[in-house]
């Protein structure tokens, strides 16, 4: 499988609209690292996204807000936050 900036955006927009636990994004991050081949064109972008996330779950490191919306706009995606009443 090819990991491309597309897919990375997608995960990172599930954990960011809760419908992924961190726990899950890490597994998925790590797992992307060992097993699947970044888009030759964002590699090193891709890895260093993949890598930052996969440490996530290590106190010291964590996974902020501003850390997502920085990887999504690094992979060229900007956010737009919408207010919806439940």
């Amino acid at each position: 499988m090819i990991l491309t900036r597309k897919m990375l955006a997608d995960m990172l927009m599930r954990y960011i609209n809760r419908e992924t636990t961190l726990a899950s994004l890490v597994d998925w991050a790590e797992n992307m690292m060992q097993e699947a081949d970044l888009e030759s064109s964002s590699f090193e972008l891709i890895r260093d996204i993949l890598a930052r996330i996969g440490l996530a779950d290590v106190r010291e490191f964590g996974l902020t807000w501003d850390d997502c919306y920085e990887y999504l706009h690094r992979l060229g995606y900007d956010l737009k936050i919408e207010l919806v009443q439940t």
